[in-house]
């Protein structure tokens, strides 16, 4: 008990006195995630939108494969982006394996379909709420997206945020495509699970300690922007 105390209190003063090594991997962490989340955002809402708006044949089997999407193993898109990106693979010329970019690449895999999901259901949801203002106005099923996201922005940064929770704690897709190489592509989570691997509990007690501050502050801004959506939506009303 005493050595878990004592490592307890080491890894506060990581924290306390801004260790450069501890920063830098929180730091590189938050890089990647961000990016990928943006770089999903653009993708996924653009396509959930036009799901939501669209007719066209073989849109309810896209919608159940986004669905499904949404639940991938992380280890498996790690290994088919490795494929993808390896010396023998149809990218390997880019040489972008054991990069933070190939990091970026599978966590862009693993986000899209969850923006992309919850995307669609708010714009779907909207667009028959407005409907009949719509069509008194003259506005086509397409011009009205943008509209939609604007009236749905709230809900759609819960969206994000979602995302942005799957990536800063995502571990079996980038520590096989990013190699977790130190001072390179060595992330919290995969940093974590190496010095707990090794005993250095320090170090990964205080990157768990960032990592779970992070995931509370998510999940507070998700409630947070749930609420003041419910209360806009009896305002509305």
């Amino acid at each position: 008990m005493q050595d878990f105390t004592q490592e307890f209190i080491i890894a506060l003063k990581l924290v306390g006195t801004g260790d450069p090594e501890l920063w830098a991997i929180v730091l590189l962490s938050l890089k990647v995630s961000v990016l990928a989340v943006i770089i999903s955002a653009l993708i996924g809402m653009p396509l959930g939108a036009g799901l939501a708006v669209g007719r066209f044949p073989g849109r309810r089997v896209l919608i159940v494969l986004i669905n499904a999407l949404m639940g991938l193993p992380p280890v498996v898109v790690g290994l088919l982006v490795y494929l993808m990106l390896s010396r023998s693979g149809p990218l390997g010329v880019l040489q972008l394996l054991y990069t933070p970019t190939a990091m970026i690449i599978a966590q862009v895999v693993l986000v899209t379909p969850i923006i992309a999901a919850l995307t669609r259901q708010v714009v779907e949801m909207l667009a028959t709420e407005y409907d009949e203002q719509l069509r008194s106005l003259g506005v086509s099923r397409l011009s009205s997206v943008p509209v939609l996201l604007w009236d749905g922005r709230l809900a759609l940064m819960t969206a994000l945020l979602a995302g942005f929770g799957r990536a800063i704690a995502e571990v079996g897709a980038v520590i096989i495509v990013g190699g977790n190489i130190n001072h390179v592509t060595r992330v919290m989570t995969t940093t974590i699970a190496l010095e707990t691997s090794k005993g250095n509990l320090a170090l990964a007690l205080a990157l768990g300690a960032i990592l779970i501050s992070l995931a509370v502050s998510v999940t507070g801004a998700v409630s947070v922007l749930s609420l003041r959506g419910e209360r806009q939506g009896v305002g509305h009303a």
